[in-house]
């Protein structure tokens, strides 16, 4: 969990950097491509519990 706290927090930051110097952000600037990114992870973790990965 705190990986996980340590890894918001770092992304907070740089997202506000990145807004503070006016530089496009690299990241889907939508929740959208947000969630695509997180499914695209999950569908790589089913994968791997499956045994479809090697």
């Amino acid at each position: 969990m705190k990986e996980v706290l340590l890894s918001l927090g770092t992304g907070t930051v740089v997202g506000l950097l990145f807004a503070v110097f006016k530089l496009p952000i690299p990241a889907p600037p939508n929740l959208a491509g947000v969630v695509g990114i997180v499914g695209i992870f999950l569908g790589y973790l089913v994968a791997v519990k499956m045994g479809w990965s090697k």
